[in-house]
């Protein structure tokens, strides 16, 4: 299993889900992130304003922090390796970098017709 680490901009909370204004990518991808965990990978997740320390030990995002300043964050760094910067990816992302199987999606069944059946609402 992989270990996904996260290195967020100074936030007011842990996940940023918090607040007046919630910046809505922020749910989901605490969302995919517990989703993550429940595929059995260790997720970390680091707060610049509650965890500099953490920020400053990872000389990858201590040299990115230096030549790019904070506009490089959120940093997401997949089995030491960094992956992604300055956006929040998708959940589709996490999982190709992972190497984690989505859930296919449900579909409507279909009549062997093609349409609804004799409903009429096709």
């Amino acid at each position: 299993m992989s270990h996904v680490e996260i290195y967020d901009r100074a936030m007011c909370c842990s996940t940023g889900v918090c607040g007046p204004q919630v910046d809505p990518v922020l749910p989901k991808f605490a969302a995919d992130l517990e989703w993550l965990k429940e595929n059995g990978h260790t997720v970390d997740r680091f707060n610049l304003a509650q965890d500099p320390a953490k920020f400053a030990a990872n000389a990858s995002v201590q040299k990115m922090l230096s030549d790019e300043g904070v506009d490089c964050l959120p940093l997401i760094i997949v089995d030491g390796q960094v992956v992604s910067r300055n956006d929040y990816p998708s959940r589709e992302n996490l999982a190709l970098w992972t190497g984690t199987k989505l859930a296919s999606k449900a579909t409507l069944p279909m009549a062997d017709d093609g349409c609804c059946g004799s409903s009429g609402c096709c």
